[in-house]
């Protein structure tokens, strides 16, 4: 039996601008893990299973008279589209391939399985792949790990940053932004997998990030879930008819993003701090703009109690739901904040940054 884990993640900075090219986000590795435990099967056929995914409702619309099943919620989508890029890179190293089982365990849920906003479907893609990898005895890089994840889950979502995939694989915090997608999808229909995987794709760029001593993170969960991929669907819909509007809110993004990594590579709190201010005023235009809301109410108020203990706040990931994060330092009565967090219905998660050793 291999077991491999991956962790979840946050959005710290840069949401939704992440979507597009030259626009930076900022995320952490948090220590919540998704696991997945791969064997031998005794049989012939093999078997997944997941000790949260089993109740997992499946969501759908309507298209003209058809009923479509939207399946990018549904975990196990990810894992067997993990699976089947895996195997197809296996048989392009000239791998024999057997039949196995896949056990998967997550911390990414609540006790009653409601979802925090960790990218759980991220983690999972993350670490079917790793498992499968190590199952099949086959070394790999980081590298090679974020961009079979990418792919896989890529080809699920259908949108997204695949930010959440790279905390999964290189942990800590990071500075991100996303490839080219219209390269990368005519790239998987003209050339062998094995080829992709070795290519520069476009626009990548992943940087680790020291955060400066002194600096603590706080996390806040409102306890509602959101849908990344709704969301994001919503915005990606009003795109050319806000064109403007949009690429003024990209740049703002850029530029916030930008300062708040220079704040990390020089260690000035304060600088992170304004930034994530800063941030969280781009988003609720953009929010306005878009006719979607990002900082519900319940976020809002994690944000204003974290304000008055000096703490910098805001949404974190798409938002209408989900957590807020907090940058503080030793100015702030943290036990205090976390107080006033629980008499407003906010749950304070103890969440730790997660890092992976390269």
């Amino acid at each position: 039996m291999i077991t491999v884990q991956a962790p979840g993640k946050l959005y710290i900075a840069g949401e939704y601008a992440v979507l597009e090219q030259n626009c930076p986000a900022i995320l952490v590795a948090v220590n919540e893990f998704v696991r997945v435990s791969i064997s031998q099967s005794k049989g012939t056929s093999g078997l997944i299973h997941s000790k949260q995914y089993s109740q997992d409702s499946v969501h759908w619309v309507r298209q003209g008279n058809k009923m479509v099943i939207d399946n990018r919620d549904n975990p196990f989508e990810y894992i067997l589209s993990a699976i089947k890029f895996t195997e197809q890179y296996c048989l392009e190293q000239a791998i024999e391939l057997s039949v196995y089982d896949l056990h998967v365990n997550s911390d990414l849920d609540s006790a009653d399985g409601k979802k925090y906003g960790l990218g759980s479907s991220a983690a999972v893609t993350v670490a079917t792949v790793k498992a499968i990898l190590k199952y099949y005895n086959i070394e790999a890089s980081n590298d090679l790990i974020y961009k079979l994840s990418a792919i896989s889950h890529y080809t699920v979502q259908g949108n997204g940053s695949a930010g959440d995939i790279a905390a999964s694989v290189y942990g800590g915090w990071l500075a991100y932004q996303t490839f080219d997608k219209k390269w990368l999808t005519n790239e998987l229909k003209h050339k062998k997998l094995s080829t992709v995987l070795q290519e520069a794709w476009p626009g990548l760029k992943i940087q680790l990030l020291t955060p400066p001593a002194g600096m603590d993170l706080l996390i806040g969960w409102s306890q509602q879930p959101a849908s990344t991929s709704q969301l994001v669907d919503q915005t990606n819909a009003k795109k050319k008819s806000i064109k403007t509007q949009y690429e003024d809110f990209l740049e703002k993004s850029r530029q916030c993003v930008l300062s708040m990594i220079e704040g990390f590579n020089s260690g000035n709190i304060s600088l992170i701090k304004q930034q994530i201010r800063v941030n969280r005023q781009i988003l609720k235009e953009f929010a306005s703009l878009n006719h979607i809301a990002i900082e519900i109410p319940k976020l809002t108020k994690l944000i204003d109690i974290a304000e008055k203990f000096a703490g910098a706040a805001k949404t974190s990931g798409a938002g209408n739901g989900d957590c807020g994060i907090v940058i503080t330092d030793s100015t702030s009565n943290i036990n205090e904040l976390k107080n006033l967090w629980r008499e407003n219905g906010i749950m304070p998660l103890n969440f730790k940054v997660h890092s992976i050793s390269h």
